[in-house]
């Protein structure tokens, strides 16, 4: 990290899949607040979180920090459980790398945090949709990152559940956990982000704050992007 700016440095990064170039993008990444990864179906959001995380290498380039600095928890789609107790199913990261440090009393305030803890003995595979999720972000606030990674951290719940990851999503920042996540639902965005990073095929086109961006998008593909989504005329 860059300590006098807090920003994650990406440089000239270069992520090829079957010789075609999957992400190509220059650009910082806040590591404070919340920071919405936005863009078109293929345009290389995922594969950013999954950058950022470690779980795939750059062919070229470079990003400060790297994985081993970042200090991240990552939570993709359908996280896998165990046929076993939801407090078992969040002990799993004590099997981790980050299992010294976690204590019974932090499974139990994970749990807590995130409305679980009624459901502590309940088997994991009957939990619904959004308890699943709560279940995931629980998890990953265990290994106590200095950065969350989402990937469409509500999709597919209704209303009421998207508010409550919502809600844990402000805390987790609240409580100085930097925050990235991707969405395709720019009405979160707009209420959840603090910066916006906009990709398209692959390309950050533009990075700023969620206010300026959305008022005053700077490229043409955002604005088509903000007028489809939005249904703007």
């Amino acid at each position: 990290m860059d300590k006098k700016s807090g920003m994650i440095n990406l440089r000239d990064i270069a992520v090829c899949r079957d010789d075609r170039k999957i992400l190509s993008i220059t650009s910082q990444i806040p590591q404070h607040g919340i920071t919405a990864i936005i863009g078109p179906n293929g345009s290389g959001k995922t594969t950013l979180l999954k950058l950022l995380h470690g779980l795939i290498k750059a062919d070229s380039g470079s990003y400060i920090p790297g994985a081993e600095n970042l200090g991240s928890a990552l939570v993709l789609h359908h996280t896998p459980l165990i046929k076993a107790s939801v407090r078992a199913n969040l002990a799993l990261v004590k099997d981790s790398q980050y299992g010294p440090s976690i204590s019974d009393e932090d499974i139990d305030k994970a749990l807590a945090s995130v409305g679980l803890a009624h459901l502590s003995n309940q088997s994991a595979i009957k939990l619904s949709a959004g308890e699943r999720q709560r279940l995931s972000l629980a998890r990953a606030k265990c290994q106590k990152p200095k950065m969350i990674l989402l990937d469409e951290p509500t999709a597919n719940l209704d209303p009421s559940t998207t508010e409550q990851v919502e809600a844990i999503i402000r805390q987790m920042a609240d409580d100085g956990c930097g925050v990235i996540f991707t969405s395709h639902h720019l009405g979160q965005v707009q209420a959840l982000a603090n910066q916006i990073i906009f990709l398209n095929e692959g390309e950050c086109l533009e990075a700023s704050c969620t206010e300026d961006f959305f008022k005053h998008p700077q490229t043409e593909p955002a604005k088509k992007f903000i007028a489809r989504e939005l249904g703007w005329k």
